[in-house]
């Protein structure tokens, strides 16, 4: 399986990104996708998730009513769309995908077996 992210770059605070993430190597609609960052010094850390079928999203409580992560399947594409950026959402964004097949959105980095080089995303106030 290959993850490719791409769409980072710097924005100034309250503008927008989208990031994409391309999949290739298995069928792509049947795994559940996440996105996670990592900012300088801090632990990785949860963002948003997709369930294989697309109906349910999660979100980290720090990106709830500003990120809207989604999936096209014919493309095996995952997309995060970010609004209202802030200088503390600066971090290098990487997409996932889980291990298993058929499961619900997984929050933890663990149950992920598949991870993209991860996207820079950097926020100036």
């Amino acid at each position: 399986v290959q993850l490719q992210a791409s769409g980072g770059g710097l924005v100034q605070a309250g503008g927008s990104l989208i990031l994409s993430c391309a999949a290739s190597g298995r069928t792509f609609s049947d795994f559940a996708m996440g996105w996670f960052r990592q900012a300088p010094g801090k632990e990785r850390e949860f963002v948003a998730g997709i369930n294989w079928s697309a109906d349910r999203t999660d979100y980290a409580d720090s990106v709830k009513g500003r990120f809207t992560m989604s999936r096209t399947n014919d493309r095996n594409t995952v997309y995060l769309r970010m609004n209202s950026l802030k200088p503390e959402d600066t971090a290098v964004y990487y997409c996932a995908q889980v291990g298993t097949l058929h499961t619900n959105i997984k929050r933890t980095a663990r149950s992920y077996g598949y991870w993209g080089q991860g996207t820079l995303v950097t926020v100036s106030s």
